[in-house]
């Protein structure tokens, strides 16, 4: 039997309706052109993966006893996708499938692509920010995080409409060529939440792969649906930035970004107690 094209992984956790609708865009048409189509369920106590076999009985569901975070609960998609193309989607992702096959169709145009990602749009059809950036180095850093303390805005735009070259995209919803991942290997578990995506975009392009950000196609990302509250996702993102740093920037640079991190969030709530936030 032939292996498919492309296998799409849909990560699910606590989101069953999301994840139906989600899968509705798409699915009919991804199993009748030889795709394959797994839903992780990572966890949930909300039924979703006996709610997609009776709905979907054709789409492979996995099981997770507990959630494991992004990284995990998708590598255990990656470990059973077979196709030539892969396509990472959050649950929270209204997508059709003809934006879906214009993915794996500009890997195959442009050879040198490793990782690629849709333009995300809000539930109001505007340019979902963070959807792709530069690496979190300590420079970079300071920048955003000025701009957002003196109120002058973004340091991207993501209303761009022209493909362009980017360091990292989200894996909200994010094409990868096989042969890249491959090469780098699956998402590293050590990131629960937040820079999975930054991490293993910086891998494949040390390897000698672009990534890119493709406006010309676009998707909506209700975004937040399966997040945990503001505090705990914070420390997952102050954990995970940590752990990036000590994996790809050294010790220096980690305590570095661990002081940052501590002044920039004292100066945040300085600000919101005088009324500036």
């Amino acid at each position: 039997m032939s292996l498919p094209p492309v296998s799409i992984i849909v990560l699910s956790y606590n989101t069953r309706e999301l994840t139906l609708t989600c899968l509705e865009q798409f699915t009919p048409e991804a199993l009748s052109a030889g795709w394959q189509v797994i839903v992780v369920d990572n966890g949930s106590q909300d039924d979703t993966a006996s709610a997609v076999s009776r709905m979907f009985p054709q789409v492979e569901v996995v099981r997770s006893q507990e959630n494991r975070g992004f990284a995990a609960g998708n590598n255990l998609g990656l470990r059973r996708a077979e196709g030539k193309a892969v396509i990472l989607m959050n649950s929270d992702v209204l997508a059709s499938f003809a934006v879906l096959a214009a993915l794996p169709r500009f890997l195959d145009q442009h050879p040198q692509v490793g990782a690629l990602s849709p333009q995300l749009r809000t539930r109001n059809g505007a340019p979902q920010a963070f959807a792709y950036g530069c690496d979190p180095k300590p420079g970079y850093l300071l920048r955003r995080g000025l701009h957002r303390l003196l109120g002058r805005g973004a340091l991207h735009d993501w209303a761009v409409t022209s493909p362009i070259e980017v360091d990292w995209v989200s894996g909200a919803c994010m094409g990868v060529r096989r042969a890249a991942i491959e090469q780098v290997g699956l998402l590293d578990e050590q990131f629960f939440l937040y820079f999975e995506d930054n991490d293993w975009c910086l891998r494949m392009r040390k390897a000698g792969w672009k990534v890119m950000y493709v406006p010309t196609l676009a998707v909506v990302h209700l975004g937040g649906q399966s997040e945990p509250e503001r505090r705990i996702a914070s420390r997952h993102y102050r954990d995970s930035l940590r752990y990036f740093y000590q994996k790809h920037y050294g010790p220096l640079a980690t305590w570095f970004v661990s002081a940052a991190l501590w002044g920039y969030n004292i100066l945040l709530r300085l600000r919101a107690s005088a009324g500036i936030l």
